[in-house]
């Protein structure tokens, strides 16, 4: 399937709220899928969001690779996340440098929970159920709230902490990591 052209921060679809899939084992579920998996790998991202490429349905895509970009961060298996829902486990927070292919080159300090359960479907309606901490708790609520319109500029605390990549890299430390998912 083709590599979609990434929404950028700016066009309105990506500030809309998704709706729920329906149907699941369809033709149309199966071609989003791959052209998510297609896309994202085309730019090596963590993952991505039906929104993203102008899809506004519940549907997220995540893990999987090695990531260049997060040296540090443990792996996430990858997974296709249909008609998500996410529960915090803790109150526990964790902050972290997120870069979103919708926002290219840029890096911002953005805090959430740490520790998550979240639940949904496969593509095929196979139910999901997993807990997750760290990297891989940040990627979901991510992806996730792309499903809301939300970007994670929206969810930082201070705008002091959000700027080119490169530039950051040179006056904050620890620098972030190059381009994000």
């Amino acid at each position: 399937m083709p590599i979609r052209p990434i929404l950028r921060m700016g066009d309105p679809r990506l500030l809309q709220a998704s709706d729920p899939v329906k149907e699941f084992d369809s033709a149309f579920l199966e071609a989003l899928v791959e052209d998510l998996v297609d896309t994202v790998h085309s730019v090596n991202g963590a993952g991505l969001a039906a929104p993203q490429i102008g899809i506004l349905q519940q549907v997220v895509i995540f893990g999987g690779v090695e990531q260049s970009r997060y040296p540090d961060t443990d792996s996430v298996p990858f997974t296709v996340l249909v008609n998500p829902q996410i529960e915090v486990l803790s109150k526990e927070t964790e902050s972290f440098w997120e870069g979103c292919l919708s926002v290219p080159g840029m890096r911002g300090l953005v805090e959430r929970p740490s520790h998550i359960r979240y639940s949904g479907f496969d593509q095929f309606g196979n139910a999901i159920e997993r807990e997750a901490k760290g990297f891989h708790a940040i990627v979901v609520q991510h992806e996730c709230d792309h499903l809301q319109g939300i970007l994670y500029p929206m969810r930082m605390k201070s705008m002091s902490m959000f700027g080119f990549e490169e530039e950051l890299s040179h006056h904050i430390s620890p620098p972030p990591v190059a381009e994000g998912n």
